[in-house]
């Protein structure tokens, strides 16, 4: 039986840049836009109206920002996962809107393909990281001083999901793209998506690399 489309709220003051992510999302049959909003205030209205799966929330919006109606919505509807998507990534952005609660954070630069895989990823619970998101903020966790008798190296601060887990153990231990995807029962594309968030998660410009420092982690 095939799954119901996720449902999607698109959160932005640029009604273009709206209309044109309605479109690029649209001919995914599974991806359902059910409604719009042009301010944060707007974005929880529809949102306890619509029940979304995942929003796409614009950080910088009037009446009320990304970062306040992310807090609000957390608090308001636990259930719907929110993704930032914007222009910025200062990092006092970044990580408020982290705090705040959203799922995810990218680019208005990212590919159709990483939106898409995005949106899946959230409605699965899971967190998304542009690469050079993810970066900041393993770097500013670095920086967070231990606590007496805690051990270095900290556990990552945006876990890897379990299916994450299952790729990096299969990775680590030489496995290719296509051999993950058939001991996994995946379809190889998922499994390069998830190699991509495995790398970024870890910080890692390479597959050697991230299985180094996921044993440094305990990861492994």
């Amino acid at each position: 039986m095939s799954r119901p489309p996720v449902r999607v709220l698109l959160a932005d003051d640029q009604s273009l840049f709206r209309e044109a992510l309605a479109v690029l999302l649209g001919v995914h049959d599974d991806i359902e836009v059910v409604g719009e909003a042009g301010d944060g205030a707007q974005a929880l209205d529809r949102a306890a109206a619509l029940r979304p799966d995942v929003v796409l929330m614009d950080l910088r919006m009037p009446v009320l920002d990304g970062v306040a109606a992310t807090r609000r919505m957390r608090a308001e509807q636990p259930g719907v996962r929110v993704i930032v998507l914007t222009t910025f990534d200062d990092d006092e952005e970044v990580f408020a809107a982290l705090r705040a609660g959203a799922l995810g954070y990218l680019l208005k630069d990212a590919s159709s393909a990483q939106l898409v895989e995005a949106v899946h990823a959230a409605a699965r619970g899971e967190a998304v990281l542009q690469p050079s998101v993810a970066a900041k903020v393993v770097a500013q966790f670095a920086r967070l001083p231990a606590g007496p008798g805690e051990p270095r190296p900290q556990p990552l601060v945006v876990p890897l999901s379990e299916r994450e887990l299952d790729v990096l153990r299969l990775l680590a231990g030489g496995r290719s793209n296509r051999e993950i995807a058939a001991e996994l029962f995946l379809a190889e594309g998922t499994v390069k998506n998830h190699v991509t968030n495995v790398l970024a998660k870890l910080d890692a410009r390479d597959r050697t690399q991230a299985a180094l420092r996921a044993r440094e982690l305990g990861l492994l």
